[in-house]
């Protein structure tokens, strides 16, 4: 790599001059306010990888990131780099309103814009909380330098009462029975105590999780670094390796786009569905496939779902967690157990093909937690798509955690206009619902003011779940948490405030849901609907809503922002 000034791609600390006229001027002068810092000559002599730091107050599942970066930062000086830690915005979760959903877009144009706009010849992204890990995804694919990225990873489970607890499948299924009035107060106030208990990110197959493996499938995570427990020694270890990896791709000119591939994409699909992951994968891998202009079909997630075995017994669709993942022997037992599902011939972040990778190992393997291909947990992959005449651009079923004697019904519709109405009317006794009912939400999708929340996962109405009800067919145009279990159709596109089929739905309405014939109809004459008003929805006026308001697409777009996929729809 060059390191003569007048080189516009220069190296180092030589890279994106600021522009002052004058080259040679704003090199001196950048290196003696560096020099400020402490740094040698020496130091400020070597190539620089930039750390992306997304530890925040407000993201429990990064507290271990200051210990990361600094395994990253031994890694890169080891290699003979120089490490420069920045901060971008994090996500926590569970502490933004209305949904961080709305707010992954912006801290990937945060991440893209500061990797493009300071001196870096290489960036490792640590991240780990459910859409820290796609919106630095998204970012690395768009911003065309050597990447790697390195997760949180996932929480150690706790104990109650002779059982393991691990955030939040159990938070929900422990939640439901508070509902139903099985566990009193005093019970369900020491569950919330002992549900999350370390650093990390949620202990199951949850969205953090299922990202994980998709950025260790994608190749961009290096092998064996998704499943190791955010407290372990390994995740530390994994810091130093990713920081040397990442010198490695930055002299070997392997950026983001080399690896994502509809390749590599339809793999990342496979181990999707393999593992019984999030629904919300599947918008994050569209937002990721669409920065490089790979359209995600969802038609071809229907195939590879019918020959795509579950053959990971976690939660929320098994038993185990992810501390169990990894000592049966992380995602790269996942993968090699799918290599005949599998593009062997994708490029990763070491330089080698992903068969090559798989080649190297073939360890010991926990057969409980990851069955043989021959031999799944399940005979179908964990999620598929539906179509029909109320979800047009599609919606996503994940039957791998539902209730197959929901699978082919007919039902009456119950309907909710909305959060506000569900969180309203859902538990008045007055309200008109059987166990045979399908709740319907509207108004909750990505053009919505609610900007698509985890909502999806409906409560069953209490008197229903006193009764002992446990599942019922639940659809809307919003999300689910990947922790959360149900016969749930989720995404529904085109969503009800952009004038969807879903915004015409009244109580009443017979619906059918097959999930044999990947089917989801309104039984409601073309006629009768042509006569109902559409819903009218207030454009934000200023700011980042009026952005958001203006640019996000649908689900089956990945809800990103037009103007930074690879390929928008404006002229």
């Amino acid at each position: 790599m060059s390191t003569d000034s007048n080189d516009p791609s220069g190296q180092g600390l030589a890279r994106g001059l600021t522009n002052y006229g004058d080259r040679d001027f704003a090199l001196y002068l950048r290196r003696s306010f560096a020099r400020s810092m402490g740094y040698s000559e020496a130091m400020l002599a070597r190539p620089v990888v930039g750390i992306v730091d997304t530890s925040s107050g407000y993201n429990n599942c990064h507290r271990n990131l200051p210990e990361v970066i600094e395994a990253v930062k031994r890694g890169v000086i080891a290699a003979g780099g120089l490490p420069i830690v920045f901060p971008t915005i994090s996500l926590g979760e569970v502490f933004l309103t209305p949904t961080s959903l709305k707010y992954r877009n912006l801290m990937a144009l945060d991440t893209e814009e500061m990797i493009r706009a300071q001196p870096m010849d290489a960036v490792v992204a640590v991240g780990g909380c459910d859409k820290t890990v796609p919106a630095q995804l998204m970012a690395l694919a768009s911003a065309g330098k050597p990447a790697v990225q390195l997760l949180a990873g996932p929480m150690l489970t706790s104990g109650y009462r002779g059982e393991r607890l691990g955030a939040c499948t159990d938070c929900r299924r422990f939640w439901a029975r508070y509902r139903a009035g099985e566990i009193d107060k005093a019970e369900i106030q020491t569950v919330e105590s002992r549900l999350a208990t370390t650093a990390g990110t949620c202990a199951v197959m949850g969205t953090a999780s299922t990202m994980a493996a998709i950025a260790e499938t994608l190749g961009l995570a290096l092998p064996g670094t998704a499943a190791i427990p955010a407290v372990h020694a390994d995740r530390l270890r994994a810091g130093e390796a990713s920081g040397i990896a990442a010198l490695e791709a930055a002299k070997n000119g392997l950026t983001p786009d080399k690896l994502i591939t509809p390749k590599s994409v339809e793999n990342a699909l496979t181990v999707l569905l393999a593992v019984g992951g999030s629904t919300n994968a599947v918008l994050h891998l569209a937002a990721i496939a669409g920065r490089v202009g790979i359209a995600l079909d969802l038609d071809r997630l229907n195939l590879l779902s019918d020959r795509t075995p579950v053959i990971v017994d976690l939660k929320p669709t098994g038993q185990h967690y992810m501390e169990d993942l990894f000592a049966a022997g992380g995602v790269g037992a996942v993968l090699r157990e799918l290599k005949p599902l599998l593009h062997l011939d994708c490029l990763t972040i070491t330089g080698e093909t992903l068969g090559e990778r798989l080649d190297k190992g073939d360890g010991w393997v926990d057969r409980k937690v990851v069955r043989p291909l021959n031999d799944p947990y399940l005979p179908y992959g964990g999620l598929v798509a539906l179509f029909g005449s109320l979800a047009p651009g599609g919606a996503i079923f994940k039957r791998s955690a539902a209730d197959t004697k929901l699978f082919e019904r007919e039902g009456r519709a119950v309907v909710f206009d909305g959060l506000e109405d569900l969180a309203r009317r859902i538990d008045d006794p007055a309200l008109d619902v059987t166990p045979d009912d399908f709740l319907v939400m509207k108004g909750a999708g990505p053009t919505s003011a609610s900007c698509m929340p985890e909502a999806g996962y409906l409560p069953i109405p209490t008197k229903l779940a006193r009764a002992g009800v446990k599942d019922m067919v639940r659809i809307s145009d919003a999300r689910m948490s990947g922790t959360a279990f149900g016969t749930v159709v989720l995404h529904v596109t085109p969503d009800a405030a952009s004038g969807g089929p879903l915004a015409k739905v009244r109580s009443g309405d017979r619906i059918r849901l097959s999930v044999a014939d990947r089917r989801i109809d309104l039984l409601v004459a073309d006629e009768e609907l042509v006569r109902r008003p559409l819903p009218r929805q207030a454009r934000p006026s200023r700011g980042y809503d009026r952005l958001y308001a203006r640019e996000i697409t649908q689900a089956d777009k990945g809800c990103d922002f037009d103007f930074l996929r690879a390929n928008p729809d404006f002229p």
